[in-house]
């Protein structure tokens, strides 16, 4: 395992945690978020950001990317604001990208934030995903269980601000008291592999029969809204495009919980240590099987993912 940053305690911590935990904990219950103000140090954001400038963003090496989990090279919008967000931080390759994965993964893993999510859990937790935004791809909304949770459904998602985030620049929003309905199931006229339209419209359908509000909370730098994996969430559009929203989320389960993606498939997590936080390192680039997988799906792109869908569809059907 690489070398990680050293989280020291924050002067902020006293700020995020002055309503207490019993409120924190209250909200999250209600309304399926709560929004932490000044969790993180603005030091380490503007780290993690400087770090991205410096080696992500002018790179033409592939990156596994959140929308469609495979590598790309780096698209970009009219303003040059990234819009394929990144996949899984601690895993980028630590030797072309040594610097941003160090700094993401001492936030990721950060006292605060991990201190928060095991207070919601009410146990030790574990960090199975992250992904890193500068511009908006526009997020549909969703809820994760759809795509990944917890075995006991108890995943718990942040969206961590790393600037402060203009009104226009395509606000992360959540759908409070959703978290009471129950996730569609990913199979059938709904499975990801050959109908995930069909579930976008199912949850914007909910969204309206249900009468749901959007709350698209203002978030400085370093505040962070952590939401339930039933909870519907997604962006706004974006009507200023040349303001980035540059941020981070992570998703955590508790210690003692398995991780299942698409309702169906349980993943075995080899898990590392960092700044005493268990983390999960998918598809980790420091590993060399992990490097020669990356290279077939960037060299055989459409049998990869046609294959992968093949392989999805059998899975979730059983």
């Amino acid at each position: 395992m690489d070398n990680e940053l050293n989280c020291s305690p924050s002067p902020e911590t006293v700020h995020a945690f002055q309503c207490g935990w019993a409120h924190i904990e209250k909200r999250y219950r209600s309304d399926g978020y709560v929004t932490v103000r000044s969790l993180i140090p603005h030091d380490l954001c503007d780290a993690v950001r400087g770090d991205y400038e410096l080696e992500v963003k002018p790179s033409t090496a592939h990156i596994y990317r959140m929308s469609s989990a495979r590598p790309e090279k780096n698209a970009f919008s009219a303003a040059g604001l990234l819009i394929n967000p990144i996949l899984n931080i601690q895993s980028v390759s630590p030797s072309r990208f040594p610097r941003f994965r160090r700094s993401g993964v001492a936030l990721l893993t950060h006292q605060n934030l991990y201190r928060t999510v095991q207070e919601l859990l009410g146990e030790a937790c574990v960090l199975v995903q992250t992904m890193y935004f500068e511009g908006n791809p526009v997020t549909e909304p969703h809820q994760d269980a759809y795509y990944l949770d917890a075995d006991d459904g108890r995943m718990v998602g942040a969206w961590i601000a790393l600037e402060d985030i203009v009104p226009g620049a395509g606000r992360f929003f959540v759908c409070p008291g959703s978290q009471k309905i129950k996730p569609a199931r990913n199979s059938g006229e709904l499975n990801i592999a050959y109908h995930h339209d069909r579930y976008q419209e199912f949850v914007l359908r909910c969204i309206a029969e249900q009468k749901l509000e959007l709350h698209a909370p203002a978030l400085k730098k370093g505040d962070a809204v952590f939401w339930s994996s039933r909870t519907i969430h997604g962006s706004l559009e974006t009507t200023t495009p040349d303001h980035s929203r540059s941020s981070c989320t992570a998703h955590f389960i508790a210690r003692n919980s398995k991780l299942v993606q698409f309702q169906a498939r349980t993943i075995r997590l080899n898990l590392e240590e960092a700044n005493g936080v268990l983390i999960y390192r998918h598809k980790d680039q420091a590993r060399f099987i992990n490097r020669l997988v990356h290279g077939i799906e960037c060299a055989v792109p459409t049998l990869f993912s046609a294959t992968k869908r093949i392989a999805i569809r059998a899975f979730i059907t059983h």
